[in-house]
């Protein structure tokens, strides 16, 4: 029997299938399953719980069979024997046979890099087919890990995520309908991360590259991300369409997201209900210290 994990969502044991760099920065990696036939998802910004395993294990420590209490269980682990956790957004799931795509950012594993690489950063560089993981994803099609709700009235749809929602808001554009207005605004650390959108929509796709303006660590210095003034620098001066019922959605670093959200609300007067935003990471702490903060 699975183990459920809260309403909607479970346990999913993961191999490697393969894996493919997307850019200097980013790498795909395709995974397989037995059980991912009840992998459900209907959101294009699906949010997942990724679960690593540390240097020299095969496979990731959870203690699952503690069914309920899995979470205290491994929280009580040593830390050289817990599982690595890491939130991640859903890029692609396909069926017949079932896959799923999650999209890494890699910090700092270049040579020379002036900052250490995190641990999921290692693993996803060194990927290879038949490594193991673990998920806890969704059971059910519609649940509250989807945050990407426009309202159906909605006549114009506004975008801006770091590197980390790339994934997110790529799903998101390939996926608007024709018809539908939007302007993108993706910011990322290297030229060579720019990926080619295809969408049916009437959609206006900008992408902010920082080259050597700032630092790509997670948990270092990221000036770029103090209210990130090149996403305020390039969405103050954006003539946005005529829209009598936006709806914007904004996720990456939370102070960035923070600044951005302020700006839609209160300089250019959308509706704070109509207005999405979620912070992915948080410059300084790592995901554990953001949990412990209840972040």
């Amino acid at each position: 029997m699975p183990t459920i994990v809260a309403e909607s969502f479970r346990f999913f044991s993961l191999r490697v299938l393969r894996t493919r760099r997307l850019g200097p920065s980013l790498v795909r990696v395709t995974f397989d399953g037995e059980d991912l036939d009840d992998f459900r998802s209907d959101g294009l910004d699906q949010s997942l719980s990724l679960f690593l395993p540390q240097p020299g294990q095969s496979e990731p420590v959870v203690p699952v069979e503690l069914g309920d209490g899995w979470w205290q269980g491994w929280r009580e682990l040593p830390d050289d024997v817990r599982a690595v956790m890491r939130s991640y957004t859903l890029r692609a799931l396909r069926r017949d046979p079932d896959e799923i795509d999650i999209d890494f950012v890699l910090h700092g594993v270049e040579p020379g890099a002036s900052v250490p690489a995190g641990p999921a950063s290692r693993w996803a560089a060194r990927a290879a087919a038949g490594d193991r993981v673990l998920l806890i994803g969704p059971a059910m099609a519609d649940n509250r890990a989807i945050r990407f709700r426009p309202p159906a009235d909605t006549d114009l749809v506004v975008v801006w995520g770091d590197e980390t929602a790339v994934p997110a808001v790529s799903a998101i554009v390939e996926a608007l309908p024709a018809g539908t207005r939007a302007r993108v605004w993706l910011e990322v650390a290297r030229s060579g991360d720019v990926q080619e959108l295809v969408t049916a929509a009437d959609a206006e796709i900008t992408w902010l590259v920082r080259e050597n303006r700032c630092s790509e660590d997670r948990g270092g210095e990221n000036r770029c991300g103090e209210g990130s003034p090149m996403a305020l620098d390039a969405l103050r001066g954006a003539e946005l369409p005529a829209a009598e019922r936006p709806y914007v959605w904004i996720a990456g670093e939370s102070g960035c997201v923070k600044a951005l959200r302020r700006h839609f609300v209160h300089e250019r007067g959308i509706d704070r209900r109509r207005v999405t935003f979620v912070g992915y990471w948080r410059r300084g702490l790592t995901e554990e210290q953001l949990r412990e903060n209840g972040d």
